[in-house]
């Protein structure tokens, strides 16, 4: 059964998702990103850092599609919270870091030190349909944010 959409809803959708897309379009020109690294070197690297749980024993494909959940679910949450945070990790290369934690316990610490100095953060609960339990905490995004600030939280985290 086919619903009915009001012309001017299709046209303001159309209007609004073209300019998300020129704001796309214009953050990876080079002319825009390579300025952008110079202004990451001068000023400090923006860095987002993905925690994974070392207890729940994921493979590497799970670990894979838990970080790549955490790191669009925080990018989607930035798109309508804080575009300025955004705008400045893109410029600075994206950088993601994968570190690890024991449990849930260590990554709700890690969530509250970061969350107590302003980081955003992202959270990701898996649905359970293979390797955990539904509702387990699987990655924690924390940032992206300037990497000393990010690095005083998560830098005596184990690289992944």
């Amino acid at each position: 059964m086919n619903s009915f959409r009001h012309p001017s809803s299709i046209s303001n959708s159309k209007k609004l998702q073209k300019k998300e897309r020129e704001w796309l379009g214009v953050s990876f020109k080079p002319e825009n990103f390579i300025p952008g690294l110079i202004i990451g070197f001068i000023f400090g690297l923006f860095v987002d850092v993905f925690v994974v749980r070392q207890d729940l024993k994921m493979g590497a494909g799970k670990i894979a599609s838990q970080c790549a959940h955490a790191a669009t679910g925080m990018y989607s949450e930035l798109m309508q919270s804080n575009r300025y945070v955004l705008r400045q990790w893109e410029l600075c290369g994206q950088a993601k870091i994968v570190v690890t934690c024991k449990n849930q316990q260590e990554m709700n610490k890690l969530k509250d030190a970061a969350e107590s100095i302003g980081l955003p953060t992202f959270t990701v609960a898996d649905a359970g349909r293979t390797q955990v339990s539904a509702g387990s905490k699987t990655v924690l995004a924390i940032g992206p944010g300037n990497k000393s600030a990010v690095d005083s939280v998560t830098g005596k985290q184990r690289l992944l």
